[in-house]
């Protein structure tokens, strides 16, 4: 009898050529489709529900996947995660928000959705293994990156256990996004020619600004040339930029290029530097909170990446209490932000994560941040 395996359907181009690989190779599959958010109610900064007419494709989404379902031959479930989603995943979004932080949604979504309350789901189904259009690969125990290096999610997936991985196959992540969409064209799959979602799932197309103020109240404040400390500017709260931003800051008539380069929460202070190079930008190294390693290793020397398709930087490691480590890069790295994941990799292999917590040059730690 053929081994079970349910695959997470989202109704893009990469999940359906995971499936079709999948029953091409022999496997008994089934279709999970997950609607992680209620798109048509928001709420607003009272509590009060709020018609959002600009709602996110889900149900576009489940329809491609029950197409390309019935045209391999397979059954597709639907299951709701919305409540989970909203405590683990939505609610962690806006509290780091209101910190200052910038948070990545993803890593919480794959560890408590896609790799937690999914699998439970996917076992009352009598699966052997689950499966995802994911571009990362899996060696023994081992997580590896995608052969894609533009496409590779490893990143993503870097804040999950071992035990959760155990029985999990990645059918695409052995090849390039290119050959994906060959195949979906060669066997005239529904989702083909999908262009691929972008941006934060919960968000879609909307503007980001104008969805965040449903939950947390604009706060504007002023915007601070963090070298001459001068205000120079505006800003609509603290909440809608990031380390590193360059357009839409809000300083009007001033055509240097200038990056928004720090935070105070305290003073709702929003603080800008002027020029690619500014030694505001950068630091050598940052401490990291809430560790999980992947590998039964945990290394001082390796590589790390500081946001999806970053760079890969040399490190090296100074473990301390409460879960937490001091990374040290061997060279300077540019707008690594407090809340982010830093990646760790030994080669091809994902070993695990942190999120930062503080940054710091010349061993102090960068005030502005």
């Amino acid at each position: 009898m053929p081994k079970k395996v349910v695959v997470g359907m989202s109704g893009g181009v990469d999940s359906s050529v995971a499936a079709y690989l999948l029953k091409k190779e022999g496997y008994e599959v089934i279709g999970l489709f997950m609607r992680n958010w209620d798109a048509t109610l928001n709420n607003d900064v009272s509590g009060n529900p709020t018609l959002d007419n600009n709602i996110c494709p889900q149900e576009q989404d489940y329809n491609d996947a029950l197409k390309v379902c019935e045209e391999l031959g397979i059954k597709l479930y639907r299951v709701d995660f919305i409540k989970e989603y909203w405590d683990y995943v939505f609610t962690y979004f806006l509290e780091e928000l209101k910190k200052g932080r910038t948070p990545n949604p993803d890593l919480m979504c794959n560890k408590y959705i896609k790799f937690d309350a999914f699998i439970k789901e996917a076992r009352k189904l009598g699966a052997d293994y689950i499966a995802t259009g994911h571009y990362a690969q899996t060696k023994g125990n081992r997580l590896l990156r995608g052969v894609d290096n533009n496409k590779d999610q490893s990143y993503f997936l870097a804040a999950l256990s071992p035990n959760q991985l155990k029985d999990v196959l990645f059918p695409v992540g052995h090849l390039k996004k290119s050959e994906v969409r060959q195949i979906a064209l060669d066997n005239n799959l529904y989702t083909a020619s999908k262009k691929d979602s972008t941006g934060i799932c919960f968000i879609g197309e909307r503007h980001y600004q104008e969805f965040i103020s449903n939950y947390l109240a604009p706060n504007p404040g002023d915007i601070v040339d963090v070298e001459t400390k001068e205000i120079i500017g505006r800003h609509t709260g603290l909440m809608n930029y990031t380390i590193g931003q360059r357009r839409n800051v809000g300083i009007s008539g001033n055509t240097k290029r200038h990056f928004v380069c720090g935070k105070d929460v305290d003073n709702n202070i929003l603080y800008v530097c002027f020029g690619d190079d500014s030694k505001y930008l950068y630091s050598d190294a940052c401490l990291i909170e809430n560790l999980n390693f992947i590998s039964p290793t945990t290394p001082t020397f390796c590589t790390a990446k500081f946001r999806y398709r970053g760079e890969d930087h040399p490190v090296e490691i100074e473990y301390l209490e409460n879960n937490e480590a001091l990374v040290k890069y061997a060279g300077k790295a540019k707008a690594v932000t407090p809340g982010q994941a830093c990646v760790l990799y030994l080669g091809e292999q994902c070993l695990g994560s942190g999120i930062v917590k503080e940054v710091y040059k010349n061993q102090e730690r960068l005030w502005y941040l």
